[in-house]
This record gives C-alpha cells, sequence and structure tokens, in this order.
C-alpha cells in the first residue's frame, strides 16, 4: 500500500481497524474511515472510470463530492462519489464506464 504513515505537521497516522474492499472482483485492503477513492489511490489503483463519449479514464479532481470524476459503482449502486464515501467491510466497487448501469448483484462486465 502506497500511505503517508509520517507527516511532517500532522504527525503519525492513528491505528485504525484493516478491512477488505472489493474492487473489480480483486480485494484489496482499507482501513476503516478511508474514503473508497483514497483507499483505492492508496492501493495503487488510478482509473476509477471511464467518460461515456470519448471512454477516457478519471480519477479524483475535487477531492470534496463537488464534481462526478470519482464515480463508481459501490455494492451495485451507479454514480457513487467515491471521495466521501467511506469504505466499509466486504463493499464491492467496480468500474464505472459512462453514466453506469444498477448491477444489484451482476457483476459489471
Amino acid at each position: 500500500m502506497n500511505r503517508i504513515e509520517h507527516h511532517p505537521i500532522l504527525g503519525d497516522s492513528p491505528a485504525r481497524k484493516p478491512v477488505t474492499i472489493f474492487f473489480d472482483g480483486k480485494p484489496y485492503q482499507a482501513f476503516e474511515g478511508d474514503m473508497v477513492a483514497a483507499a483505492l489511490i492508496a492501493n495503487d489503483v488510478s482509473t476509477l472510470r471511464y467518460t461515456k463519449k470519448y471512454h477516457k479514464p478519471r480519477s479524483i479532481f475535487c477531492g470534496i463530492g463537488r464534481c462526478t470524476d470519482c464515480v463508481m459503482i459501490v455494492d451495485g449502486t451507479p454514480n457513487v462519489r467515491t471521495c466521501i464515501t467511506p469504505v466499509h467491510d466486504g463493499m464491492q466497487i467496480r468500474t464505472q464506464e459512462g453514466t453506469g448501469s444498477w448491477q444489484e448483484g451482476k457483476k459489471n462486465e
């Protein structure tokens, strides 16, 4: 994982409970309190979705839930702003293509 553990101004990161999230079917480690986008970026996942018209990759942009660059399919729900959505153990996250579609237990293929 690629995380800042010791910040020169903020100090050391507090100990948090590890959880397992699943991104496109593959397990990754995250920590309670992480936002989905931050957890994925810490695991070297940089592309969160692809645009509808040109199929260009997008990642986190504003980081405060105002834009839609980080939207993904989370637990079957499309268009979830992952920069402000906290992880939970067993969370199912999928790369979103375009405007996304409701998955309800189906794989995003």
